[in-house]
């Protein structure tokens, strides 16, 4: 068997909390640089400073290519901070939670039908978003931001950029744009969740292969291509939307109906590559490394036990 033996016992609520906030800030680290290259595209297109102007980002590598150029490697890194802390909070309680909400659903019963499931999805990723938004906005400001000479950083730390949202847009600056960002996580939560359940469900039911790293790998990379195809609407909107100036957009609705008309219904797949490139490889290294990591801790916890 490659990796670590599934352990007898089904892991506590704790165990898989902790574990998939551990897999998802390890996930962030190594997909970091593509989720700031997709944010930069999905933004282009908006009104932006006179100093880049002339910046033009095509495709995901080119991207990275040019805010190394222009800005040095560290800006692929913006907003990394932020990132962690949202995926402490964020991924713990729509990860961590989703085979009991599912379960409770179900009462406890086996082989839950996909509604049940995509019920399930949309509820942690709700919960999560309702409690972990203020890091979210945080991270995307950053993850936008350019370092360029000449032009005034927005914000120059986590926790100013905390201060300075609450300080000049109030309580509904640090949760701007929670609707549609419940709305992208209700369908990613879902989508990824669900297709990574039934992919893992459908391998192990027909034998193809046994509860190891080749057949977690399958199914976080199914699931994270399907996730991207379904998503990548909302995400543009949500990314435009919590990155706005005060006043640019009156909703979540008015920024979509902006996009569609003043670039076509295209700006709602701007960034899709390095979408799929880091939903792919998030996906991959989160499912994983949140399977090996919940076993570890179960073997941890049964050796312990029984000294």
């Amino acid at each position: 068997m490659v990796g670590l033996k599934p352990s007898d016992v089904p892991p506590p609520l704790g165990v898989k909390m902790m574990s998939a906030g551990a897999a998802a800030c390890f996930a962030d680290l190594v997909t970091f640089p593509l989720d700031t290259a997709k944010v930069r595209l999905q933004i282009q297109g908006e009104k932006t400073v006179e100093a880049a102007k002339d910046i033009r980002y095509r495709g995901v590598f080119g991207t990275i290519s040019t805010m190394i150029r222009t800005e040095g490697p560290k800006s692929l890194y913006n907003g990394l901070v932020a990132g962690l802390q949202r995926q402490l909070c964020f991924a713990s309680i729509r990860i961590g939670t989703y085979d009991n909400v599912r379960d409770f659903y179900t009462g406890g019963k086996d082989n839950p039908g996909v509604l049940v499931r995509i019920l399930a999805g949309c509820t942690t990723g709700a919960m999560a978003v309702s409690f972990a938004q203020p890091t979210d906005v945080v991270k995307v400001r950053f993850q936008a931001q350019m370092n360029l000479k000449g032009v005034a950083r927005r914000y120059n730390g986590t926790m100013q950029a905390y201060k300075h949202i609450f300080q000049n847009e109030g309580m509904r600056g640090l949760w701007k744009g929670t609707l549609p960002n419940i709305t992208r996580n209700a369908v990613v939560n879902c989508t990824e969740l669900v297709t990574y359940d039934l992919i893992k469900e459908t391998i192990l039911k027909h034998k193809l292969m046994s509860d190891n790293l080749p057949c977690h790998f399958v199914s976080a990379f199914g699931a994270g291509f399907v996730t991207t195809v379904i998503a990548s609407p909302v995400d543009v909107v949500k990314t435009r939307y919590m990155n706005s100036p005060p006043g640019q957009y009156k909703s979540a609705i008015n920024c979509s109906w902006i996009m569609l008309t003043k670039e076509g219904p295209t700006a709602f797949y701007k960034g899709f590559v390095p979408s799929f490139l880091r939903l792919g490889s998030w996906n991959v290294v989160m499912f994983v490394s949140f399977e090996q990591i919940k076993r570890a801790m179960m073997a941890t916890k049964k050796r312990i036990e029984s000294n």
